[in-house]
């Protein structure tokens, strides 16, 4: 099974932006998705950078994909988004409008943020052209069995999302300027003081979401480490990795390490959770009843609260 590394969905400067895809030269993964997935007013910090690094990582043996916005309301985003095809690589939808601004006939990948919810939207896309889709992170198990039998078929590669916040909605109002009492076009990149997102508490001080400019995250980070085996069975292809500002690179080894056999579930578990402080981990999406449920022992800091 393959290990792809979604778009980052974080506003990060561009130093600490070029650095983070330079340790990716040495990450266990076979794909990674570059690029503005959140707010396209975030794009020209690091825009310069881009070539670069998609040349850099083909040159490592990375497979190199561009997302584009998850949400297209202005001019200047449907430009960005019709240049996309022109950047040399493949191009990752994560909005259906973005589908208007590729070429006839162009091959393309669809993101998680596209709902697939069914094998006829599958066959749509595939009519269209698309050759890869990673599933929705809020998919249950037994429609990833279902939906990757159908892409099989239609000889498209399924990716399920593995590890990191579930993006939950992208709105056209900005939670990080509001916060901060400015407008979402004067907000002065409130968003950048948060590189992982800033976690949203219930009154009852529990957590709930994070808060990311437009967009909406779950407080928890999905992972799919205890259900490897299963998905794997079921044709999956890749596994998602969503990358974070802290020891992402020793996840991506760590989840090698699990899908190659060298290390069984419950040890990846105690890993995450000895290098990522502060992460909560969840999978009731996929086998749960609720999303934020973790089908595991509860983490040492759960029960230290």
């Amino acid at each position: 099974m393959e290990l792809t590394v979604g778009p980052n969905q974080f506003f990060w400067a561009a130093d600490r932006w070029a650095s983070f895809y330079n340790n990716q030269l040495d990450a266990p993964v076979d794909r990674i998705v570059l690029g503005e997935l959140v707010c396209s007013k975030r794009l020209p910090f690091y825009q310069d950078h881009l070539p670069d690094a998609i040349s850099t990582l083909q040159r490592a043996g990375k497979k190199v994909a561009m997302t584009s916005l998850a949400l297209v309301t202005l001019k200047r985003e449907r430009k960005l988004t019709s240049e996309l095809a022109g950047m040399g690589v493949e191009v990752e939808i994560n909005d259906l409008t973005a589908l208007t601004h590729l070429p006839k006939g162009m091959r393309f990948s669809v993101g998680p943020l596209v709902n697939v919810y069914n094998e006829s939207t599958l066959s749509w896309l595939a009519s269209k052209g698309a050759t890869r889709i990673c599933l929705p992170p809020e998919l249950p198990l037994t429609s990833i069995v279902i939906l990757t039998k159908a892409a099989e078929n239609l000889g498209i590669a399924i990716e399920v999302w593995g590890f990191g916040r579930v993006p939950l909605a992208i709105s056209g109002r900005c939670y990080h300027a509001r916060l901060h009492s400015r407008t979402k076009d004067n907000c002065q990149f409130a968003c950048e003081d948060d590189p992982d997102g800033l976690k949203v508490s219930t009154l009852d001080d529990q957590p709930f979401l994070t808060m990311n400019g437009v967009q909406t995250l779950s407080e928890s980070h999905a992972c799919a480490a205890r259900h490897v085996d299963a998905l794997a069975d079921a044709g999956v292809a890749a596994l998602r990795l969503s990358p974070q500002s802290q020891s992402f690179l020793e996840i991506c080894r760590l989840f090698r390490q699990l899908l190659d056999g060298r290390c069984d579930r419950d040890i990846f578990v105690d890993a995450i959770d000895h290098i990522a402080e502060g992460v909560r981990l969840s999978d009731g999406f996929l086998a749960g009843s609720r999303g934020a449920d973790w089908s595991g022992r509860p983490q040492e800091r759960d029960e230290r609260r």
